[in-house]
């Protein structure tokens, strides 16, 4: 009879520890499959992060490419051909020994370069343009104020010339232009001036030495 109840004990104990193990077993195998779908879920949750890097380079490659359409807009707005215009007919005055109409002339350039719109000069050429126009501007007044006193006016135009030589390498021209030099101006250092003739006609001693220099650069 002890045997009897023993091995139903025995039975009892392995029957136990059997379904234990089952469920143990299964509890594992569920976790696994838990852990498998979490990190199968990753790369999704991490995908919108990748996303919002490559919209935001996307966003900023547009904004450099838009800055930089308008750049190329604005200039193709901007032109210095009426800073040229002015300086022409000014230097034509001095070549003429002229210095009235020369002083007009200067006080039309001074308008000009005053009523420039600013905001059609390409950004990245601000700060260069206003140097040099605020030097020109100066030029010019002094050519303007200065009727009767042609040797001044002289002085101040080979400034001026070198102010216009600089606009005319930042900004360019579509008028053919060319730059001359006189080795004697200004006791022997020379001076430059811009002209629309290849001819000579030096605006620093008009009748005086009218052909005296020569083409240094073509524009």
């Amino acid at each position: 009879m002890k045997n009897i109840i023993f091995s139903i004990i025995t039975l009892v104990t392995v029957a136990a520890v059997t379904i234990s193990c089952n469920q143990s077993s299964n509890k594992n195998s569920d976790q696994q499959a838990n852990d498998s779908t979490t990190i199968a879920a990753t790369p999704e949750l991490q995908s919108p992060t990748h996303n919002d890097t490559v919209a935001t380079v996307t966003s900023t490659d547009t904004s450099s490419q838009e800055a930089e359409k308008s750049d190329v807009k604005q200039a193709q707005k901007f032109t210095i051909a009426p800073i040229i215009k002015d300086y022409l007919a000014l230097k034509n005055a001095l070549v003429a020994d002229n210095d009235k109409a020369a002083a007009n002339a200067g006080k039309q350039l001074f308008t000009t370069l005053k009523n420039v719109d600013m905001n059609a000069i390409p950004a990245n050429k601000h700060k260069e343009y206003m140097e040099i126009a605020e030097n020109a501007k100066e030029n010019a007044e002094h050519i303007s104020d200065n009727a009767g006193k042609i040797d001044h006016q002289r002085e101040h135009l080979a400034s001026l010339s070198k102010d216009v030589s600089d606009l005319i390498t930042l900004f360019g021209t579509t008028q053919k232009l060319y730059q001359d030099y006189c080795p004697m101006y200004n006791d022997g250092k020379g001076a430059v001036w811009i002209s629309e003739a290849k001819t000579i006609k030096n605006p620093y001693y008009g009748s005086q030495m009218l052909t005296c220099g020569s083409v240094k650069k073509e524009f």
